[in-house]
């Protein structure tokens, strides 16, 4: 349906409406008008990783490691089998009468918050730390998600605008001071991308940005509707709206909140603070025309969707698509991708899956489904834990599993009413010629708003680069125990395991949060039927490196576009078990709006293998600080041993712009180099001036 004949729809309907009907269909559970023949509705759906909170479906890799796989197109492929996953559930949701929550089509996700504090719970929903990552991954799930059609398959929202990225605990009364050159530099352009990729819905975020509610903010919808022209639905956060009154304190009533929303542009209000827009009405604090305009946009959305067309579209999407095999392979083909590879000493990995090995496969996330999951996720009706997986890929082997210690001291795991499982883990370990060591987190200690604090979290965000002090003892002494460890980590950040570990131990990878086929994916790296390609799309810091509190939101020291201290791990990081070389990048042409490059790639080594090609920016400008790079452009080339293939690469000039104090671009005073190759530039490393 074109978008005109959406609003066309839309007006018909809504011109019909008191003006009660029209203020209850601005809440997420948007009750059925009978006499119009409109059924009721709930707004409110998730699908961060998969359909979820809605029964079975298929399990994805959290977005942080969807990320990791610098994959766009395996990321809109992912999308879309979410869309046919929800699309199915849909029509038998319908057919059966039940319109409740988690059963619509419109989805509140992706999340492109910027993860610039890996402290930050909620940071494995994200898209990493950069800004073009971000917008590269996100417009991909809007692309597959929201389908080409006439309508939409369903309809993504992005969140949480803006300058919404912790403190957990502070979020329903925090103020997220931002400069103007941060602010539109590092946590708008994904939002701004995301609104020329056309999504359907906007979120706002908790928390107040420079003094204003997110949801109530004409600052920020004056840049969102205005200067970027969106026209889709602003809905938002669960609660944020009566937020405005008890937690910011800017409204001295409910009623003022809700009409300080509705009159900034907030049409959806996830809570219930909207019913007090009857008493606002009432006040002449809200006019009918603002009423209409916003059931006007919600509307058209629902008309997108094909909700009031005689036939249905996507109707004859069956249910078997649901968790079917397709979407499995899908999800253990993106998980593989995902992974990142951090240490491998002397070729240590891939084992040789037919020796006769004797494998211990210890740690808290070795049987740990929720490691699997991370948040935000539906329920797989087949998980396989990285011990399942060590066992199918690895026939020959003797596997033995141990726990070795919770997950966090305290915290409830699968053993909870044992306080110390070490001797447990030892055991398994030191009589094998190999251990499978697995660490990690899960959503009971890293997460959203959770509802305690411990010597690890503080309400779901992290209180250390660390993992918990109990995995910390147990991998020490696990590699005190075994000389052939082989480290797994599980979470949705990056982990400083120790000196002690990193030293020891012959190979580590890290599989974020990597769905419910997540266990064969590692397996099948670990026995090299996977070369890893995943990088990281985070900075890895050390535990004595000096981030700012994460109350202050300015970047000065943040991520590797503005970090003063060398890091664990940098953003862009992974290993192969092959090696690649490259040539210097070469211009193809130019524009106004773009710059095109080329790179020769050559694989060094002796397997086949994935790699990821980051070109990065370095600017100058007498105006302004500029980051220490910055990337522009990605692509992946699959190469043979000795082969050699020229990847080609277009920049958009948008990122190849300083941004000055008071948030506008320009042309860098002081030009613009290019550099491509397997990560970020090297001091010294040729680049192409522009």
């Amino acid at each position: 349906m074109e978008l005109e004949k959406a609003r066309q729809t839309a007006r018909r309907l809504v011109s019909q409406m008191t003006a009660e009907e029209k203020m209850s269909q601005l809440l997420f559970e948007s009750p059925a008008i009978e006499r119009l023949g409109i059924h009721a509705y709930n707004w409110w759906n998730e699908a961060c990783h998969g359909v979820a909170r809605a029964g079975v479906a298929t399990v994805f890799p959290q977005s942080i490691g969807m990320a990791a796989s610098f994959d766009p197109a395996l990321t809109g492929e992912v999308a879309a089998a979410i869309a046919q996953e929800g699309r199915a559930k849909y029509n038998k949701s319908v057919l059966h009468g039940d319109r409740g929550i988690y059963k619509g089509l419109t989805y509140w996700a992706p999340n492109i918050n910027i993860f610039r504090d890996p402290r930050w719970g909620r940071g494995q929903e994200t898209c990493g730390e950069d800004p073009f990552l971000t917008s590269q991954i996100a417009c991909a799930y809007i692309a597959g998600l929201q389908g080409d059609g006439a309508f939409f398959k369903a309809a993504a929202c992005a969140k949480h605008f803006a300058a919404h990225s912790g403190p957990e605990r502070k979020r329903h009364g925090f103020d997220a001071v931002v400069s103007q050159k941060d602010l539109h530099e590092t946590y708008l352009p994904a939002f701004q991308k995301a609104v020329e990729a056309g999504v359907a819905g906007v979120m706002g975020a908790y928390n107040r940005t420079n003094g204003e509610p997110c949801c109530a903010s004409g600052a920020l919808m004056e840049i969102l509707r205005r200067q970027w022209g969106f026209a889709g639905y602003f809905v938002s956060d669960c609660g944020a709206i009566a937020d405005i009154c008890h937690g910011h304190h800017s409204a001295a009533t409910l009623t003022e909140a809700a009409a300080m929303a509705l009159k900034a542009g907030c049409e959806l209000n996830c809570g219930g603070a909207y019913e007090a827009l009857i008493d606002a009405y009432e006040e002449d604090l809200v006019t009918d025309e603002e009423i209409t305009a916003a059931a006007e946009r919600l509307f058209t959305i629902r008309a997108k969707l094909g909700e009031f067309e005689p036939a249905r579209p996507f109707s004859d999407v069956p249910y078997a698509v649901v968790s079917c095999k397709e979407h499995k392979a899908l999800s253990l083909r993106a998980a593989e991708e995902t992974v990142v590879l951090l240490e491998n000493k002397n070729g240590f990995l891939p084992l040789d899956p037919t020796q006769p090995l004797r494998i211990a496969v210890v740690g808290p996330t070795a049987m740990n489904e929720l490691s699997l999951e991370g948040n935000y996720n539906g329920h797989a009706d087949e998980y396989v834990t990285v011990a399942d997986g060590v066992r199918r890929a690895f026939p020959n082997a003797a596997v033995t599993v141990a726990d070795g210690s919770p997950v966090c001291d305290g915290v409830g795991s699968r053993w909870s009413e044992f306080s110390d499982l070490t001797s447990e883990g030892l055991a398994a370990a030191e009589e094998a010629d190999l251990t499978i060591l697995c660490l990690g987190l899960d959503r009971t200690v890293e997460g959203e708003e959770l509802g305690f604090d411990n010597a690890f979290t503080e309400g779901g965000d992290r209180k250390t680069m660390h993992l918990p002090a109990c995995q910390m003892r147990l991998a020490e002494q696990v590699c005190a125990v075994c000389e052939n460890v082989a480290v797994v980590v599980l979470c949705g950040s990056c982990a400083d395991l120790g000196e002690a570990v990193r030293t020891k131990a012959k190979a580590v990878l890290h599989g974020w949060y990597p769905g419910a086929l997540g266990g064969l994916a590692i397996a099948n790296v670990l026995c090299g039927k996977t070369n890893p390609s995943g990088r990281l799309p985070i900075t890895f810091y050390r535990e004595d490196n000096a981030l700012p509190p994460m109350e202050n939101y300015d970047m000065e020291g943040r991520t590797y576009r503005y970090l003063r201290e060398k890091p664990l791990y940098p953003f862009g990081y992974g290993l192969s078990y092959t090696a690649f070389a490259f040539g210097a990048p070469t211009l193809i042409g130019q524009t106004e709006q773009d710059v095109t490059i080329s790179v020769s790639v050559t694989n060094t080594g002796a397997l086949a293998g994935r790699e990821v090609v980051q070109c990065y920016a370095k600017l100058k400008d007498s105006r302004t600080k500029t980051p220490n790079c910055q990337l522009c452009a990605f692509g992946s080339v699959f190469l043979q041993p000795g082969e050699t293939k020229t990847v080609t690469l277009t920049v958009d000039r948008f990122w190849l712009q300083a941004v000055l104090p008071d948030g506008s671009r320009a042309q860098p005073d002081g030009g613009v180099t290019l550099f491509a190759g397997g990560g970020q530039p090297e001091d010294g490393a040729a680049g192409l001036a522009l």
